[in-house]
C-alpha cells in the first residue's frame, strides 16, 4: 500500500506544481518523479533487517543467493529511480525498471502462496499482488514514452 500512496502523492504533488507554472512538470515527468519517489522507498527497504529478512524468504527457494538478489533488485531500483529523473537516461530507466517488475514478480508469487509476511505485517493475496505489478509496469511503460 505505500508504494502506492508515494507514486500517488508525489505524481499528483509534482503534476500540482507544473499546473502551477513550473513547465518542466508535465504529466509524463510528473510520472516519472513518483515512480522515483516510489522506487527510492522500495529500494531503500532492501537494506532494511525488518524488511531484509522477509524479502529474503520471498525469494523462491530454486533461486542460488537469495540475499544477494535481494541487495542486487535493491541496488537496480535506487539506480532506476535516479535514472528517471534525469531525462536523457529516464525513458531507458522506465524500460529497465519495467522488466525489473517483471523479474521480481515470481519472487511476489512465491510470497503470496507461502504467505510471507513483509516487516510483520501479512502477505498480500496474489490478487492484489499481481494487480499492482501490472499497474506498477504499465505505468513504468509509460513514463518511458
Amino acid at each position: 500500500m505505500v508504494p502506492i500512496i508515494t507514486l500517488t502523492a508525489a505524481t499528483l504533488l509534482a503534476r500540482l506544481t507544473g499546473l502551477l507554472g513550473v513547465d518542466a512538470l508535465d504529466w509524463q515527468t510528473s510520472l516519472r518523479i513518483g515512480l522515483a519517489a516510489m522506487f527510492l522507498i522500495t529500494g531503500i527497504v532492501h537494506f532494511v533487517p525488518a524488511f531484509r529478512d522477509d524479502m529474503i524468504r520471498m525469494i523462491p527457494e530454486r533461486l542460488p543467493q537469495p540475499a544477494a538478489l535481494v541487495a542486487l533488485t535493491g541496488v537496480l531500483e535506487l539506480a532506476g529511480a535516479a535514472g528517471l529523473l534525469i531525462p536523457a537516461t529516464a525513458p531507458a530507466a522506465a524500460i529497465c525498471l519495467a522488466l525489473l517488475l517483471a523479474a521480481m514478480f515470481p519472487a511476489n508469487v512465491s510470497a503470496a502462496r507461502r504467505g510471507i509476511p513483509l516487516a510483520g505485517k501479512p502477505a498480500t493475496p496474489l490478487g492484489i499482488r499481481t494487480a499492482e505489478q501490472i499497474l506498477f509496469i504499465g505505468l513504468a511503460v509509460l513514463a518511458a514514452l
